[in-house]
């Protein structure tokens, strides 16, 4: 257990520059300069995500035949493999096998440190990849179930045409396809009406899903090539549970994004700022009542490079976002080579 958790020596606690319950710690430029970085990026993030869900449920409202009208996002996208041949359950062993593994390491990193490790922006996007495998589970089991079903009764022919396809090729159906929906055979019209719209619960894995996607590349990006180098220069050793979390999170949703068909609309990085954003107004709130250290050196407002620290690590969202986009981008160009890419703006 002490190679997973390291000894006592290991543990390190950044120095409290200044007492972050007086005022004057508050009322002054740097702070306001950086409240101004968070609010303008809290209402552009609220305005991008009201105006383009907002589009894509009036897409999915209007419409005179709305089996016509393409979803943003259907049911079984949440749980059917984007690769040919590959079975559901195959999806679902893997999200069970994910979510039990990172499942182990939280209850690890809570026996030894307690609900303290909730202090740290890694254990609030460990914890949301823990959430993200367990309600991919559920909706896999519910898939395989559905599938199962299907492919026993008297829609067999169907549901194996529809796997064939992929649901990223029934996907690539767009709102210019009318006529060409209308020459095709009855047998693939039956294939559309099998596939039902997605429910609340997709889309929340959906959001989930992008979320993850942003944070987890911004949180081992800054532990592996930010604060790794700063700990090495105070002598601190890096022990397994550490590491773990630091990886395994970036290797499990990886491999998640290769198996599965969830599309990636690129507007839905805002939800990635206002994940960040609001765990800044969490450390804020509990800095302004209590008088602890900073989790992250980047983030004490003491320093007179506060506000271009906050304003880098902004910054830094896009670069991460995109970073997995491209990793998207090149999974369908690579193994769906022909289909419509899950990436939409």
């Amino acid at each position: 257990m002490s190679f997973i958790t390291g000894s006592p020596k290991d543990t390190w606690q950044p120095v409290m520059t200044a007492n972050t319950t007086l005022s004057s710690y508050w009322l002054n430029w740097r702070f306001f300069l950086c409240a101004t970085w968070v609010l303008i990026l809290m209402i552009t993030a609220s305005l991008l995500i009201w105006k383009n869900e907002r589009r894509c449920k009036v897409e999915r409202d209007s419409g005179e035949n709305k089996q016509e009208a393409e979803a943003s996002l259907y049911d079984d996208e949440t749980w059917r493999p984007c690769l040919k041949g590959i079975h559901p359950a195959w999806l679902l062993v893997f999200r069970l096998f994910a979510f039990i593994v990172l499942s182990v390491l939280l209850a690890i990193a809570v026996l030894m440190d307690g609900g303290s490790i909730f202090y740290y922006y890694t254990q609030w996007t460990f914890t949301s990849v823990t959430i993200y495998f367990g309600l991919g589970s559920l909706l896999s089991m519910r898939g395989c179930y559905q599938y199962h079903k299907r492919v026993g009764g008297d829609k067999v022919d169907i549901v194996e045409a529809d796997a064939e396809q992929g649901c990223c090729v029934t996907s690539a159906l767009g709102k210019g396809s009318n006529t060409s929906m209308a020459m095709e055979s009855s047998n693939s019209h039956e294939i559309l009406d099998v596939r039902q719209p997605a429910g609340k619960w997709a889309f929340i894995f959906q959001i989930i899903f992008q979320m993850n996607a942003g944070a987890v590349m911004l949180t081992d990006s800054v532990f592996w090539f930010v604060l790794v180098p700063f700990l090495a220069s105070k002598d601190y050793h890096l022990n397994a549970l550490i590491i773990s979390m630091h990886s395994l999170n970036a290797v499990f949703l990886l491999g998640d994004t290769a198996l599965n068909c969830l599309r990636f609309p690129l507007f839905r990085i805002a939800y990635f700022f206002i994940w960040t954003i609001v765990y800044v107004l969490f450390q804020w709130i509990v800095h302004a009542i209590f008088r602890l250290w900073w989790p992250y050196p980047f983030l004490d407002l003491s320093s007179p490079y506060a506000p271009l620290w906050y304003l880098s690590v902004a910054v830094m969202h896009i670069p991460c976002y995109g970073a997995f986009a491209f990793i998207l981008k090149l999974k369908t160009h690579c193994f769906q080579d022909g289909t419509q890419s899950p990436i939409n703006a």
